[in-house]
Protein backbone atom coordinates (compact mmCIF):
# COMPACT_ATOMS: atom_id res chain seq x y z
CA UNK A 1 0.00 0.00 0.00
CA UNK A 2 1.84 2.98 -1.31
CA UNK A 3 -0.83 5.37 -1.61
CA UNK A 4 -3.06 6.61 -4.13
CA UNK A 5 -1.44 6.67 -7.75
CA UNK A 6 -2.52 9.15 -10.25
CA UNK A 7 -5.06 6.47 -12.31
CA UNK A 8 -6.86 5.53 -9.11
CA UNK A 9 -7.31 9.49 -9.28
CA UNK A 10 -8.20 10.10 -11.88
CA UNK A 11 -11.05 6.92 -11.95
CA UNK A 12 -12.28 7.92 -8.78
CA UNK A 13 -12.67 11.51 -10.17
CA UNK A 14 -14.19 10.37 -13.61
CA UNK A 15 -16.88 8.36 -11.63
CA UNK A 16 -17.73 11.73 -9.37
CA UNK A 17 -17.81 13.72 -12.65
CA UNK A 18 -20.46 10.37 -13.76
CA UNK A 19 -22.35 10.46 -10.68
CA UNK A 20 -23.13 14.37 -10.24
CA UNK A 21 -22.50 15.71 -13.51
CA UNK A 22 -20.11 18.92 -14.07
CA UNK A 23 -22.99 21.13 -13.43
CA UNK A 24 -23.44 20.02 -10.01
CA UNK A 25 -19.75 19.87 -9.35
CA UNK A 26 -19.49 23.56 -10.05
CA UNK A 27 -22.01 24.75 -7.81
CA UNK A 28 -20.75 22.65 -4.95
CA UNK A 29 -16.97 23.91 -5.76
CA UNK A 30 -18.23 27.75 -5.81
CA UNK A 31 -20.43 27.08 -2.89
CA UNK A 32 -17.09 25.53 -0.94
CA UNK A 33 -15.16 28.27 -2.15
CA UNK A 34 -17.52 31.14 -0.60
CA UNK A 35 -17.41 29.58 2.40
CA UNK A 36 -13.91 29.48 2.88
CA UNK A 37 -13.73 33.45 1.86
CA UNK A 38 -16.52 33.91 4.71
CA UNK A 39 -14.78 31.77 7.12
CA UNK A 40 -11.55 33.48 6.36
CA UNK A 41 -13.11 37.12 6.61
CA UNK A 42 -14.33 36.26 10.11
CA UNK A 43 -11.19 35.47 11.33
CA UNK A 44 -9.30 38.31 9.89
CA UNK A 45 -12.13 40.29 11.37
CA UNK A 46 -11.76 38.48 14.64
CA UNK A 47 -7.84 39.04 14.71
CA UNK A 48 -8.45 43.21 14.17
CA UNK A 49 -11.41 43.25 16.90
CA UNK A 50 -8.79 41.79 19.20
CA UNK A 51 -5.70 43.93 18.78
CA UNK A 52 -8.84 46.81 18.90
CA UNK A 53 -9.34 45.73 22.35
CA UNK A 54 -5.74 45.01 23.44
CA UNK A 55 -5.42 48.83 22.18
CA UNK A 56 -7.84 50.02 23.83
CA UNK A 57 -6.72 47.96 27.26
CA UNK A 58 -3.24 49.62 26.66
CA UNK A 59 -4.72 53.41 26.31
CA UNK A 60 -6.77 52.78 29.46
CA UNK A 61 -3.84 51.48 31.54
CA UNK A 62 -1.94 54.81 30.55
CA UNK A 63 -4.55 56.97 30.70
CA UNK A 64 -4.92 55.86 34.34
CA UNK A 65 -1.70 56.19 35.45
CA UNK A 66 -0.95 59.51 33.68
CA UNK A 67 -4.69 60.16 36.09
CA UNK A 68 -3.36 58.86 39.24
CA UNK A 69 0.17 60.79 38.70
CA UNK A 70 -1.71 64.23 38.46
CA UNK A 71 -3.37 63.58 41.21
CA UNK A 72 -0.29 63.01 43.34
Amino acid sequence: MAGISVWQLLIVLAIVLLLFGSKKLKNIGSDLGFAIKGFNKSLKDEESTAEEEKTNISVNKLSQTEDSKRKV
